[in-house]
């Protein structure tokens, strides 16, 4: 089957599953569901594929929340990651139905010619991208899910279209103070103030700022202070993110970042103790020949991508795709949903990704995203450089 004809009944195949898939990315935003907590979600994503012909295994690497599902048996082989976890109180606001959506849309699409251009198929179930450390994709990779296949891509809904997104390392973290409890009026010198040791530690990361490259991030939230105000509090608690262009510059500004905690249990005599952070999100080393397939298939298709200029340099998330670009040739294009002023992560943005745009987004992304596939496999020389026994 030729390029042509093969995309024509991708796109066909697409047409016709189209209602299930707006249906599904609709279902999945009005149940959101936290990290490694996606039941409902896998269920529904893995009996639409299960429903479209794909061998789908469930609970795989032991994660109950993560599926395979695998068609077709060509020699180049693709995984399509889905995303399908929430983010606290204010849901989908980074509009992971979409990318659940686009994904079994273009793992289906693409399972309709996959042994016609010698393809590969697999969607991949990635709990858990919002967690921070030790995410789905991590995980997953660790265990093997990723084992065989020779390039992996998802799409990401964003304000505006862009191609390569500034999507750089990340290692988040949960620190925890202990100190004593004591009468904070009558005996206060009694006490050992875990308040106190956070409060030092927060000042001590506003003071560093200074100090930082202006790539770095650092933000956090407290999430427990104390619990009376009459008693001297014994135990508190923080979540951190650190960000840093790559994994590099990541360890770098981990490390005094650390420090800041550790001066918070020198001056209060508090114990300390630093949860997770152990496996950092990477940057994205995007595979730039396969976007630039990628951007051609979704301009043909109407997508639009701005030259945002300066502005991409400041503008930086991240994502455990990352951690599979470094194992794997891999693409994160953002599909633009029309949303600005809302940007991900409000809940403003919640809302745009169930609208009108966002639809034909979820659309749109499936088709270039097959397109992309079946482009892939006909390419000799990008079959030779992608898979090792054809080089």
């Amino acid at each position: 089957m030729q390029g042509t004809t093969a995309k024509s009944a991708a796109q066909e195949r697409l047409r016709s599953a189209q209602t299930k898939i707006l249906a599904l990315s609709h279902r999945v935003h009005a149940n959101p569901e936290l990290g490694f907590e996606e039941e409902k979600a896998c269920a529904w994503l893995s009996e639409e594929l299960s429903e479209a012909g794909f061998n789908v295994s469930r609970g795989i690497c032991d994660l109950p929340t993560a599926f395979v599902a695998k068609a077709g048996s060509g020699p180049l082989h693709i995984a399509i990651c889905a995303e399908y976890d929430s983010l606290p109180e204010i849901g989908h606001a980074c509009g992971h139905n979409m990318i659940a959506a686009m994904a079994v849309g273009a793992g289906i699409a693409a399972a309709r010619v996959a042994d016609d251009v010698g393809l590969t198929v697999s969607v991949i179930g990635t709990p858990a991208e919002e967690v921070g450390n030790a995410s789905g994709k991590i995980v997953l990779l660790e265990r093997g899910a990723f084992s065989g296949v020779h390039a992996a891509m998802m799409v990401h809904p964003a304000p505006v279209e862009i191609l390569e997104a500034h999507l750089i390392a990340a290692s988040m973290f949960d620190v925890h103070y202990t100190g004593k409890e004591a009468h904070a009026s009558a005996f206060p010198e009694m006490g050992i103030n875990a308040a106190d040791a956070l409060t030092v530690a927060q000042t001590s990361i506003g003071l560093l700022r200074q100090h930082l490259r202006q790539t770095d991030r650092v933000h956090g939230i407290t999430t427990h202070g104390g619990d009376a105000p009459n008693v001297v509090p014994a135990h508190t608690s923080a979540r951190y993110l650190v960000r840093g262009e790559n994994l590099a510059e990541l360890e770098e500004v981990r490390a005094k970042v650390y420090r800041c905690f550790e001066a918070g249990a020198l001056a209060t005599g508090c114990k300390l103790e630093i949860r997770g952070g152990d496996k950092p999100y990477a940057d994205v080393r995007y595979d730039h020949e396969i976007s630039q397939v990628y951007k051609r298939n979704a301009e043909v298709i109407g997508r639009k991508f701005p030259e945002l200029g300066p502005i991409m340099s400041r503008l930086a998330a991240s994502t455990d795709m990352g951690n599979i670009s470094y194992a794997i040739p891999s693409i994160h294009p953002m599909i633009g949903i029309n949303s600005l002023p809302a940007a991900n992560h409000q809940p403003e943005f919640t809302a745009h990704c169930v609208t009108e745009e966002a639809d034909k987004a979820v659309v749109d992304g499936a088709l270039a995203m097959a397109w992309t596939a079946i482009d892939m496999a006909a390419d000799p020389a990008m079959c030779r450089r992608l898979i090792p026994s054809t080089r």
